[in-house]
């Protein structure tokens, strides 16, 4: 690939880079190869090193990331101190919530220094910012030891990590999706939600394993801290990771041929973003409401309202995340085949028909078996977005803007919808009296993306421009 973007005739090298475009085609349908084999070898060797690099610092980002949600009983009482349990957690997602009012900001200066700088440091640059914030709200102490700075410091921290997902998510799926040989878009791009879950999974599974170990009385004192400050610890492994990565094919091949576009180009590219954005924008709201009520706000919602302890609830939900980890390549490859539209709208029809009576099972039964069979039914069900999602949502956008205005109509909705849902989940609750109100707010979501999605057009079987 380098030896084509260096050629030195412009004529010659588009020609050469539509060479290379037609070798990863010849490649994927079983043609003969037009680049030597070792060559394509190297590539494909070159990719999965790429993706799996890329895959592992999302992991660690994304464990940082959650584990305050994992954890929000116990902020809410050590910095959010309230006359009553329920506003002194209402006070704690909310703070949840304000580490997404930066998302959009992120996705915007990171993707844009992606776009511009590359994908390989704008993922650094993600990694470095959450491990330091997640660092910070493990070491503050506590409102009853300085005050109102506690949950200041919280409110900070918060949103640096907002900062850096924000950017994340954009930077890593258009890395994975670039580097993804011709009809495996949505396999590779999968794994951008699979390390997503993952990094969920392991925050999951890190507080629950920390309150087994501990018990609940350590646990609220001090043991909480111990998966914030291993989120640091963890944290040096993904830069290593990162460091070590190539730029992927397809943004090479368009900074190569940068300066032979024009202003008037540059400004048709960024009309016709803008109207994607809003397409990737509603395409967002259903996935982003279904993951962080289902995957987020569950545990909580458990412990409140189906009267299982804190370490149950958080083992039920890495049941869930398990199935979600390894269900979602599924889903991905499957779109490779079928389109993304039918999984997608599938989708949407389960989470209109299904959440009431899942939830009313699970309120009735209040079993642990009953909850474990629940959230697999949920994860079965964000699967179907979350395969195909990440590369329809890439598949959407240019090469040269797709960091960019991808994390931009994504980081918005995720803000809006997905950051707040647990808070807009327990006002529900709060106001209605009836903790089967959440789920009307995960089938409003599903209509709303549904519109979005049905206007679609199908690029599973499209090349990347």
């Amino acid at each position: 690939m380098a030896t084509v973007i260096q050629a030195n005739n412009n004529d010659r090298q588009l020609g050469e880079l539509d060479m290379v475009d037609t070798v990863i085609d010849q490649h994927d349908t079983g043609m003969a190869s037009v680049l030597p084999g070792d060559e394509e070898a190297r590539r494909q060797a070159l990719g999965r090193k790429a993706v799996i690099a890329a895959a592992m610092g999302n992991i660690l980002e994304w464990y940082d990331f959650a584990i305050y949600g994992f954890m929000a009983s116990i902020i809410a009482q050590h910095f959010f101190p309230a006359e009553n349990a329920a506003s002194s957690l209402l006070a704690t997602f909310a703070v949840f919530g304000v580490g997404f009012l930066m998302r959009p900001l992120g996705g915007v200066l990171i993707g844009r220094l992606a776009d511009v700088k590359g994908r390989k440091v704008a993922l650094l640059v993600t990694l470095f910012s959450m491990a330091c914030s997640t660092v910070v709200i493990g070491l503050v102490p506590s409102f009853e030891t300085i005050g109102i700075a506690a949950p200041i410091i919280i409110v900070l921290a918060r949103l640096v990590q907002g900062f850096s997902g924000g950017g994340e998510w954009g930077g890593s799926t258009a890395f994975m999706v670039e580097w993804a040989p011709r009809g495996k878009r949505g396999f590779y791009g999968s794994f951008q939600q699979s390390s997503l879950a993952i990094g969920m999974l392991l925050g999951s599974a890190v507080a629950a394993l920390t309150g087994t170990l501990l018990g609940a009385e350590a646990l609220n004192d001090w043991g909480w801290r111990i998966p914030f400050l291993l989120g640091g610890v963890l944290g040096p492994v993904g830069l290593y990771l990162r460091r070590n990565i190539d730029e992927s094919p397809a943004y090479e091949a368009v900074q190569a041929e940068a300066n032979d576009t024009s202003q008037q180009q540059a400004e048709n590219v960024t009309n016709s973003s803008l109207k994607r954005a809003v397409r990737a924008f509603g395409f967002t709201i259903m996935w982003t409401v279904s993951y962080y009520t289902m995957l987020t706000y569950m545990p909580t919602f458990i412990q409140h309202y189906a009267g299982m302890e804190a370490s149950a609830a958080l083992w039920s939900n890495t049941i869930g995340l398990i199935v979600l980890v390894l269900v979602v390549p599924l889903m991905g490859a499957l779109s490779d085949r079928v389109g993304r539209r039918p999984l997608l709208l599938l989708c949407c029809a389960s989470f209109v028909i299904l959440p009431y009576p899942l939830f009313k099972w699970l309120l009735s039964e209040q079993t642990f078996l009953i909850v474990m069979l629940v959230q697999i039914i949920f994860a079965l069900m964000i699967s179907l977005v979350s395969g195909p999602g990440p590369a329809a949502i890439a598949e959407m956008f240019p090469t040269r803007t797709r960091s960019t205005w991808m994390s931009v109509g994504y980081s918005l909705a995720v803000t809006i919808f997905g950051g707040f849902a647990p808070f807009i989940a327990t006002l529900l609750i709060e106001q209605t009296g009836t903790p089967i109100s959440p789920t009307y707010y995960l089938i409003a979501g599903a209509l709303a993306s549904a519109f979005f999605i049905w206007t679609m057009r199908e690029t599973a079987h499209v090349d990347l421009r």
